[in-house]
């Protein structure tokens, strides 16, 4: 089974996160095929992409596999960080309209995703949070970056520090979601599609170039910095806690006298 489908229609590229079961959650094999996604829509001729994810999730985030991973094997670490870097520079470079459409949670990873978008859609059901506190480390996926962007650094500070998931009214109100809908996030993010489609798109995407370039090497520098950080963070105590205590399913107890 593909893990991220693809599909081509009436100008927008459709991207589909596919481990419903799991609750999309990424692990290496759906990063590898996401970027590979990617690289397929950056040739094609479509002006709009939208993420969404099959299921009753967006995304919760990255899999539980890569978390008990210890990465010992530094090479494997560096790739697995190499693919999510990638996806985030190319979504954030994209000369196309992104729009993520949440249904269900977005969690880490996933919400690092999920903030990628230039729009982001939430049903009024789904929930974001961060929640790497929890098991010990840093966003990944640039998400200081988008909740900086969204937010500011001393409220992207205090929303890391957190552990919380906002409902999407909330987050609406914060500024992380752009659009809220009872309807189902797909559904209303399609309304969005309509009015993008007959707006002068190219006019769109020269804003969005004068913005993003001036940018990049921000988000690069953020991507670096969260890579390093989790390099040094997974081989902690506390992030074995961490993650014990989330298959658990308990609270963790964390050790600050390391």
């Amino acid at each position: 089974m593909n893990t991220v489908l693809l599909e081509s229609k009436k100008g927008v590229s459709y991207i589909s996160l596919n481990r419903p079961k799991s609750y999309n959650a990424l692990n290496v094999e759906m990063l590898n095929e996401l970027l590979d996604v990617i690289k397929q829509v950056e040739k094609n001729d479509d002006h709009v992409v939208m993420i969404f994810g099959e299921g009753k999730a967006f995304s919760a985030g990255g899999d539980v596999s890569m978390l008990q991973h210890d990465f010992a094997d530094e090479e494997l670490y560096d790739n697995v960080m190499d693919t999510i870097e990638d996806i985030m520079r190319r979504l954030y470079m994209l000369p196309k309209i992104v729009i993520s459409a949440v249904d269900g949670p977005a969690a880490g990873l996933g919400m690092s995703l999920a903030l990628a978008g230039d729009y982001v859609v939430a049903n009024s059901k789904s929930r974001l949070g961060m929640l790497f506190l929890g098991v010990g480390l840093v966003p990944d996926g640039g998400g200081h970056f988008w909740l900086k962007e969204r937010l500011g650094t001393v409220a992207a500070k205090k929303f890391i520090w957190s552990m919380e998931q906002v409902v999407a009214s909330d987050a609406e109100e914060m500024g992380l979601v752009d659009i809220v809908s009872d309807k189902p996030a797909v559904e209303r993010a399609e309304q969005v599609v309509k009015h993008i489609l007959v707006a002068p798109i190219q006019t769109m995407l020269k804003t969005k170039k004068i913005y993003h370039e001036q940018k990049l090497n921000e988000l690069k520098h953020y991507l670096a910095e969260e890579r390093e950080a989790q390099r040094i963070l997974r081989r902690s105590e506390n992030h074995q806690e961490g993650v014990k205590a989330f298959i658990e399913k308990r609270a963790p107890v964390f050790n600050n006298n390391l």
